[in-house]
């Protein structure tokens, strides 16, 4: 077979087996689609099948075929990321700023410290820091990934509950907005290239003064051409953050955040996100599954996973309840965000990308996180559901 022939292979094998998962297996409950893709990409990955079936492996997943996938990995991503972005609303954050920076603030930082004591654990065995990175960036990058919140995933998970547009979902988009910002902003400063400092700095610094321009243009411009422009903008950010060292996915982040959701019809941005979904990023979970590494030994990964599932779940409902003290919120409204904002999924599986690709953590920490991600996401619904049914009068609470 040619190369292209194997290729639609593999696609095929991408959209078919997590789907029928999905549907003949009912998860939607534990495992919504987007988490059943992630499970799939790793049990396709070279630690499963890899080692199951080394020969289908090779054929299938060839270096033709998985350069092939990445291409359309990173622009699946991109937009990901670049709509997650714009879908910040500093607006609302800042009309509420004593709450929002009080409980964004705790949401962060105690998953954060419990994050960087796990890793710090990590460090006394080998195997988990990459060969490029400090002390400072591995415990800080583990430790990030450990308060993440994945806004995109609480997107989709409160549409499910009926939440997303009532008061108490409209305020964890605010608390997650803020997070999402300083987990950007602290990714930013671990990839800092001190050698190429300059190079950074001058990107910086083009990037504030086109964003003006762009902002200008953006307003003067009808909807159906801010589409395609956008998407200009999104490459050209992209690439300036990719080139001076950073990380593209940081520069898609940057193109989004400067954006004003209002220029768009909500709807239709909403529908670019599910559809983005849909056709693109079942190839970026397989491209993540394939990244994944068991060579430490399955048992060391899995506790290692272990660790960082304790440090980020534990992290993010101890924050939030002493958010719920200092804010006096009513019994049981802390338990409810707290297991909303602890969701991972894809942003902390792209920040892992990111840790990885700059060879700050190693295969086997990447494995590690990804397992926790999985479990993180997987532990939402059915911990929040019963706790929405007893107590209705939350959802119009408004602060």
């Amino acid at each position: 077979m040619n190369t292209t022939e194997i290729f639609l292979i593999a696609m095929t094998i991408i959209f078919t087996v997590p789907y029928l998962i999905w549907r003949l297996g009912r998860t939607d409950y534990v495992a919504p689609l987007v988490v059943v893709q992630i499970i799939t990409g790793i049990l396709l990955g070279p630690g499963i099948l890899g080692r199951l079936f080394p020969d289908y492996y090779s054929f299938v997943f060839n270096p033709a075929v998985v350069q092939s996938l990445n291409g359309i990995a990173w622009w699946a991503v991109m937009l990901f990321v670049f709509i997650a972005g714009i879908e910040l609303d500093l607006g609302q954050a800042w009309a509420h700023r004593r709450e929002s920076s009080i409980t964004a603030g705790l949401a962060l930082g105690m998953p954060l410290l419990f994050g960087c004591g796990a890793a710090a654990l990590m460090l006394m065995h080998p195997g988990w820091i990459g060969p490029q990175a400090l002390t400072w960036q591995f415990v800080l990058g583990i430790g990030m990934a450990c308060a993440v919140t994945a806004l995109p995933i609480l997107i989709l998970l409160m549409e499910k509950m009926d939440i997303l547009r009532q008061p108490l979902g409209q305020r964890i988009l605010r608390y997650a907005s803020l997070d999402d910002i300083a987990i950007w902003g602290v990714l930013a400063l671990i990839l800092m290239d001190w050698a190429r400092v300059g190079k950074q700095a001058f990107f910086l610094l083009a990037f504030a003064v086109l964003s003006l321009l762009f902002r200008k243009l953006m307003a003067r411009l009808p909807e159906r051409d801010r589409w395609y422009v956008c998407l200009v903008w999104l490459a050209v950010c992209a690439f300036g953050a990719d080139w001076s060292g950073l990380h593209f996915m940081v520069g898609a982040f940057m193109a989004g955040a400067v954006i004003d959701a209002h220029w768009f019809n909500q709807e239709r941005l909403d529908m670019l996100r599910h559809h983005v979904l849909l056709v693109m990023m079942p190839v970026f979970f397989l491209s993540t599954g394939l990244r994944t590494n068991w060579a430490v030994g399955g048992e060391a990964v899995f506790v290692a996973a272990a660790l960082l599932l304790l440090a980020s779940v534990s992290g993010k409902l101890a924050g939030i309840q002493l958010a719920g003290k200092i804010l006096k919120w009513p019994a049981g409204e802390a338990s409810v965000i707290g297991w909303l904002l602890q969701t991972k999924a894809l942003i902390m599986i792209i920040f892992a990308n990111v840790l990885l690709d700059k060879q700050v953590i190693t295969n086997e920490a990447f494995t590690a996180l990804l397992l926790m991600a999985v479990a993180s996401t997987m532990l939402t619904t059915p911990m929040v559901t019963p706790k929405l049914a007893r107590m209705k009068e939350l959802l119009t609470r408004s602060a």
